[in-house]
């Protein structure tokens, strides 16, 4: 496998040349007069690596691994850029180790660290804006935050986790969400594991979680959309896709998520240093949690939550009572949107909306049955998300706020009502409209035919 990495300083958005992704040099430059007294291109040409750097353009380094150096890309994404030129430069600060007094400095970019790390800080606030902060991090928002998170809770320490796994580890499960999906991509994820570490910063759960619990439910978070194709379930079982029939149309989607999240764990050997029986111990935990997000087992989990809180029986002491939690936490992350403050929700119901209809618009095109909540003819983002909010995101947040009654799920439950005002103000005033346009239509149809008429009776008398 070889991969090519373009280290920008700016711009940061130019592809790598041609001519750089034929290179095989250890150190190599495009000027003939060889800068720093490199070797010649011929003996550059056998050497197994790179570092390569174009005199046509002064801002970027260019880095080559081949072989056995188990770095992905996706086959027909752009080349992602993860290092600037300066983050270079202290490289070797990062693969010795970093600073305890700054984690994160030397894994960000040195362009956009200053103003990532000050959200950093501010990782546990709900109005935490996940798009703005991948921004920041040119497109690394779930590598970025996920290893702050990990170094937060100090699980790199406590699991004795080798960085440079870790940090392969983060980057092969972000480039593994399909950048193309509106909304099932890394933001997204990004997004879930933000809201995972708020629930699991609430009282209830920071003073009773074990570090594992911790270690499984970030994981959960990161993973639990992995490699997501932009349609629902049922589409893969009408289309016959290969994971309805390797799943048996159960969880279909979710079992993917989970085995893939699984591949990536051991391809990386992230926890190869566990024994055996913990490690695949681990890999069944996160396979439910990750299952617990199918929305179609919604009531299952709900009706037991309900139960729980009804009998006042869960005791986080318990194992399986604490897994249980997790469960209902990752559920909520998943399907918080709605509850964060407008400007984030509105972008995040457009995403998953357009998402939606473009499944529907590929199954008019096949002459498929055309999925009711995938049609953009009959449907609108407002009508989906009032729908959505009173049957599936209520109900939860109801019963989580019953489990957790804090100033958080105080906030989420204000969000979650505003947010459901304003959908509803949208569509009365898009109905309206719709309702006036109408019967501007409808009237001057009506003079002209007014007007042919008079005439012509007017002759005839």
């Amino acid at each position: 496998m070889e991969v090519c990495y373009q280290l920008p300083v700016l711009p940061l958005d130019r592809p790598v040349p041609k001519h750089v992704l034929s290179r095989r040099g250890a150190i190599s430059f495009s000027s003939s007069s060889s800068l720093f007294g490199g070797p010649a291109p011929r003996q550059l040409s056998k050497r197994r690596g790179a570092i390569s750097y174009d005199s046509e353009d002064q801002t970027a380094l260019y880095i080559r691994m081949l072989g056995d150096v188990r770095v992905r890309k996706p086959k027909t994404m752009n080349v992602r850029r993860l290092l600037s030129f300066q983050r270079y430069l202290h490289s070797s600060r990062f693969f010795h180790g970093i600073p305890a007094n700054n984690p994160l400095g030397y894994i960000l970019d040195d362009d956009f660290t200053g103003q990532a790390k000050l959200m950093l800080q501010k990782v546990g606030n709900w109005n935490f804006d996940i798009f703005l902060f991948d921004r920041l991090t040119n497109g690394n928002s779930l590598v970025n935050l996920t290893f702050h998170l990990f170094n937060t809770y100090g699980l790199i320490e406590l699991f004795q986790l080798d960085m440079i796994k870790l940090r392969r580890f983060l980057v092969m499960i972000q480039e593994d969400y399909r950048c193309q999906n509106p909304y099932h991509n890394a933001v997204h994820a990004a997004d879930v594991t933000q809201a995972m570490y708020c629930y699991l910063q609430e009282p209830k759960l920071a003073e009773t979680l074990t570090s594992c619990d911790l270690l499984l439910g970030l994981l959960a978070a990161a993973t639990h959309d992995l490699d997501h194709p932009g349609v629902n379930q049922p589409f893969l079982i009408k289309t016959d896709h290969y994971l309805a029939a390797l799943y048996k149309n159960s969880s279909v989607l979710e079992n993917h998520h989970w085995k893939s999240a699984v591949g990536l764990l051991r391809e990386s050997d992230l926890l190869s240093h566990l024994p055996t029986e913990d490690g695949l111990n681990m890999e069944e935990r996160l396979g439910s949690l990750i299952l617990a997000t199918d929305i179609s087992r919604q009531n299952d989990y709900l009706s037991e939550f309900r139960t729980h809180l009804d009998k006042g029986d869960l005791c986080l002491t318990n194992g399986g009572h604490r897994h249980f939690i997790l469960q209902m936490a990752l559920k909520c992350a998943d399907i918080c949107n709605p509850c964060r403050p407008w400007k984030l929700s509105k972008q995040w119901s457009e995403k998953v909306t357009e998402e939606f209809f473009h499944q529907g618009d590929i199954e008019r095109k096949h002459n498929l049955e055309v999925t009711p909540l995938c049609d953009r003819q009959s449907n609108s983002v407002a009508n989906i998300q009032i729908g959505f909010m009173a049957y599936v995101v209520e109900p939860l947040f109801v019963e989580w706020s019953r489990f957790s009654d804090t100033r958080l799920s105080q906030t989420m439950m204000s969000h979650l009502s505003l947010n459901k005002q304003g959908w509803n103000e949208g569509r009365d005033k898009q109905e309206a409209s719709s309702s006036r346009a109408s019967e501007e239509q409808r009237t001057p149809a009506t003079k002209d035919s007014n007007s042919k008429v008079l005439p012509q009776g007017s002759k005839g008398s």
